[in-house]
């Protein structure tokens, strides 16, 4: 059940986003589930994002939902002048692009807070401050980089994640920095600004391999090759081909096993009762497993799996979650228009963040919003009344709804 906008944590905080691609906008749409009210400046003829193809085509609809939107040419000096009353109003702002093009269209931080001293002036970049901070960076750069496509490929084959994890994950932690200054905020009444990463978020998730090498001495080998902390810990095939991970991580879990699939003599053998000892026996006991599967049908090994306990999972493909029983059964895919995509009136439902509150989903409130749809409405709120509007309209200097 979907909460009343006034119930959600973030109610009556208003942001300014000046984003695009993936990491500021993901940022921005994590703040508006949460119940903020995000403005979108997008350029005259909106935001390029919008008309990616690709694996880019889903930019759009999946991070910009609960927007309101307005086309501001930020070119002309009127509508900069537009622009940072809309600024002036504000609580948060959040920028994504080059080092230097805010500070180039009179949008920085140094002019932001002294226009607005409350301001937390969120800055979501390629690098933090150091040798690199000037350097174009993405979230693929940044993934070669930081070693995850070392250690999500092959040896002599680094591979990108199959999502933008390092996006994604740097706007929360944009997020996480724009809740602290808020919270400070409320005990100074000053603003702050909040500098988001992609290298440095990308090191930060794959410290756990640093610090496997502090403690074995030894450098991580890539998650395709690694050396397994369990003894089953492994992809395998049932009689229909289908292709299950199963895990299983305890020795109380290991006795479980053994039970629910019959496996007497594994269960008897003392030296297998301890993990690691187990994982110096993979060799003896993965062969075996992989023949037990392969001789069951698809569903008598998902139900015994289930009933022993043990973590499994069948490998899908993201189309497979479009059905998935769990996330279709409490709001855990939320309907969105694909307002920019041709022929009009299509629709999908899309992931909801993550984050029960009270027991319930924060679901759309605000519909993925066309380009400029709010014009109107976000000018009004700035105080710009409705000839200022109209003239804005008339020399092109903001966009009309369509």
């Amino acid at each position: 059940m979907q909460q009343c906008a006034d119930e959600l944590p973030l109610s009556g905080i208003r942001i300014i986003e000046f984003t695009h691609m993936v990491m500021g906008p993901s940022a921005g749409m994590i703040l508006a589930d949460l119940g903020a009210e995000v403005f979108k400046i997008e350029p005259l003829g909106g935001d390029k994002t919008r008309r990616l193809q690709g694996s880019g085509a889903g930019y759009f609809p999946m991070y910009n939902r609960n927007k309101k939107s307005i086309c501001i040419d930020l070119k002309s000096e009127r509508g900069r002048e537009l622009a940072q009353r809309l600024v002036a109003g504000a609580d948060v702002l959040i920028e994504n692009f080059r080092p230097g093009a805010m500070d180039a269209l009179g949008f920085g931080w140094e002019a932001m807070h002294a226009a607005n001293p409350g301001l937390v002036y969120c800055s979501l970049k390629g690098f933090l401050s150091g040798p690199y901070e000037n350097r174009t960076a993405l979230d693929e750069v940044t993934q070669m980089m930081g070693g995850l496509a070392y250690m999500t490929g092959l040896p002599d084959r680094p591979m990108r994640a199959g999502a933008s994890v390092i996006d994604v994950t740097g706007g929360m932690f944009g997020v996480i920095g724009v809740l602290a200054a808020l919270e400070r905020r409320h005990r100074s009444g000053r603003g702050e600004l909040v500098t988001g990463s992609l290298f440095e978020t990308t090191a930060f998730l794959v410290g756990q391999h640093m610090a496997q090498q502090a403690v074995t001495g030894e450098a991580a080998l890539p998650m395709s090759i690694r050396s397994s902390a369990w003894a089953i810990y492994d992809i395998f095939e049932c009689r229909e081909g289908e292709k299950v991970f199963v895990g299983v991580v305890s020795d109380t879990q290991w006795r479980r096993f053994c039970e629910e699939f019959d496996l007497v003599e594994f269960a008897a053998d003392d030296s297998l009762g301890q993990n690691n000892a187990r994982v110096r026996q993979r060799d003896r006991i993965l062969p075996e497993i992989e023949r037990m599967f392969a001789a069951m049908s698809r569903d008598e090994m998902l139900e015994r799996l289930d009933r022993s306990g043990v973590a499994f999972a069948r490998v899908n493909k993201p189309s497979d979650l479009f059905d998935d029983v769990h996330l279709n059964a409490h709001e855990g895919l939320l309907p969105v228009s694909l307002r920019d995509v041709e022929p009009a009136g299509k629709s999908a439902r899309l992931p909801a963040l993550p984050i029960e509150w009270g027991g319930s989903r924060f679901g759309v409130r605000h519909d993925v919003p066309v380009a400029g749809e709010h014009c109107s409405e976000i000018l009004a709120a700035a105080g710009v009344t409705s000839e200022e509007i109209e003239d804005l309209e008339r020399l092109g200097l903001v966009q009309a709804p369509p």
